[in-house]
C-alpha cells in the first residue's frame, strides 16, 4: 500500500517534513518541493558544522529518503510544472500560512480540481482565521507548556525538542492515515487541516483535565507530577548518578521500601497511598533522599527492575544513543559512505513493515532532474534550460 504511494511535500522546518519523513519510511516515493534557496533549516547549523553543506544537522533528522526538488513556485511555469507533479500525487503535505497557498496556486481548491483522489494536508501554526507565524517556542509560551516546565519560583524553560511540532506531526499523520482509508471506499481525497496550537492543546492530557475537572489551574512543579508521588523525582546515588522513580501504584511503593531496607515506610499515616503521598510530598522525599544516597546505582537499579518497579538513570543524548539496545540499535541509519549518521522516525514494528533503506537527506536541488525525467518524462535538455532559465536549480544538469 505505502510503496505505491506517491507524496509531495510543500513544508519546510520540522513538523510538516517529519510526516513526509514517516511516509518515505514506509517505502513511498516523497518529492520534497523546495524554494531555490532552500528549506530554511537548511541553514540552521551548529558551530561545528561546514557553511557550505546544505544538510545541515538539524535538516537531517526529518529528510531521510526523500527526493529534493528545487524549484521556483513563484514564476508561473513553476505553478504548471507542481501542477503536473501533483496529478500524479497521492497527498500533498504543505505549511503554508493562510492565503500564502492561493498566491501560488497551490491551494486545496486549485489542486483538487486537477486531482480530486489527492489528499492535501495542511499544516498552520494557529488554523486557518490567524495568519500568524507559529515556530514551536511560541506554541508551547501560548499553550500552557512554557509556563509548566519550570521548577516551582523559578523562570520557565523550554523544551528542549521542538515537541509542538511533533505533536502536530502525528496529529497530521493520524488524519492521513484515516482519509487513505476512506478513499478506499469512496475514492475522493480530503482537505486536512492542523494547527501547531490544537494539537499542543490536545496534547495537554492530564494537565488539561486537572483545570477542566479539578478545577486547579497546574503550576509549575519541575520535575514532580501533580497526580502521583514519587513520580519524575531524581534522587542522587553514592557513585555520583541521578536515578528517577516513576513510582504509579501502592504496591510499587512497599516494593521499593522493601528493597530500600525501610519496609515500615509503606505503611506510615502520610504515605500508605498515593493520595496521601501527594499531600506530604515533601516529607516523603526527605525520608527517601538518605536511603537512597546510600546505594549505588548499579547495584540499585537491577534490584528495582527485578521488582518491576519503574526507575532509570539519567543520561546525556550521546549516552542514550551511544548504548547497545535494541530498541535503540533498530533506528540507527548511516549513510554508505557513513559520513551522515540518523535516527528512524517510525519506532513501531509489524509483521507487514519492514524497515526501508532509506537514501540519505538530499543535498538542495540533488534530484531534481531525477524528478522532471523519471515523473514527468523531460529530456535532459530541457532540465538544463529551465535551470539555465533560473526555474530550477539542478547541479547534475
Amino acid at each position: 500500500m505505502f510503496t505505491s504511494l506517491r507524496v509531495i511535500e510543500c513544508a519546510s522546518v520540522l513538523a510538516g517534513p517529519a510526516v513526509g519523513a514517516f511516509f518515505a519510511e514506509l517505502g513511498a516515493t516523497v518529492i520534497k518541493i523546495e524554494p531555490l534557496n532552500g528549506d530554511v533549516t537548511r541553514s540552521w547549523r551548529l558551530s561545528t558544522e561546514s557553511p557550505q553543506d546544505s544538510v545541515s544537522a538539524y535538516f537531517s533528522c526529518v529528510n531521510w529518503g526523500k527526493h529534493s526538488l528545487a524549484l521556483d513556485l513563484k514564476q508561473p511555469a513553476g505553478q504548471e510544472l507542481a501542477h503536473q507533479l501533483v496529478q500524479q500525487a497521492d497527498i500533498l503535505i504543505a505549511n503554508y500560512k493562510p492565503g500564502a497557498a492561493e498566491r501560488l496556486k497551490m491551494d486545496y481548491t486549485t489542486l483538487s480540481a486537477l486531482n480530486p483522489r489527492l489528499i492535501y494536508a495542511h499544516l498552520t501554526g494557529y488554523g486557518a482565521a490567524d495568519s500568524r507565524t507559529g515556530y514551536d517556542a511560541l506554541i508551547q509560551a501560548e499553550s500552557g507548556f512554557l509556563h509548566l516546565n519550570a521548577h516551582p519560583g523559578q523562570p520557565p524553560v523550554r523544551l528542549p525538542v521542538a515537541l509542538m511540532d511533533l505533536l502536530a506531526a502525528h496529529q497530521l499523520k493520524e488524519a492521513i492515515l484515516v482519509a487513505l482509508l476512506q478513499r478506499v471506499g469512496s475514492g475522493q481525497g480530503d482537505y486536512l487541516k492542523v494547527s501547531l496550537l490544537a494539537s499542543a492543546l490536545a496534547s495537554l492530557a492530564n494537565q488539561a483535565s486537572n483545570w477542566l475537572v479539578g478545577g486547579v489551574d497546574p503550576a509549575p512543579l519541575g520535575l514532580e507530577h501533580p497526580n502521583i508521588v514519587p513520580y519524575g523525582t531524581l534522587y542522587a546515588t553514592a557513585d555520583g548518578s541521578e536515578i528517577m522513580l516513576a513510582i504509579g501504584s501502592d504496591a510499587q511503593f512497599k516494593a521499593l521500601c522493601q528493597i530500600l531496607g525501610r519496609p515500615e515506610l509503606a505503611a506510615q499515616p502520610h504515605f500508605s497511598s498515593n493520595a496521601l503521598r501527594v499531600q506530604h510530598r515533601e516529607a516523603l522525599h526527605q525520608q527517601l533522599r538518605p536511603l537512597m544516597a546510600a546505594c549505588q546505582a548499579r547495584s540499585l537499579l537491577p534490584k528495582l527492575w527485578q521488582a518491576d518497579i519503574p526507575a532509570g538513570q539519567v543520561q546525556s543524548v550521546a549516552q542514550a544513543l551511544a548504548q547497545d539496545h535494541p530498541a535503540v540499535n533498530a533506528l540507527r541509519l548511516q549513510s554508505p559512505d557513513g559520513r551522515l549518521k540518523g535516527l528512524r522516525t517510525c519506532a513501531f514494528e509489524s509483521r507487514h513493515h519492514l524497515p526501508q533503506a532509506l537514501l540519505p537527506p538530499p543535498a538542495l536541488g540533488a534530484d531534481s532532474a531525477f524528478v522532471l525525467e523519471t515523473f514527468l518524462h523531460w529530456r535532459p535538455e530541457q532540465v538544463a534550460a529551465a535551470a539555465q532559465a533560473g526555474l530550477i536549480l539542478a547541479p547534475e544538469s
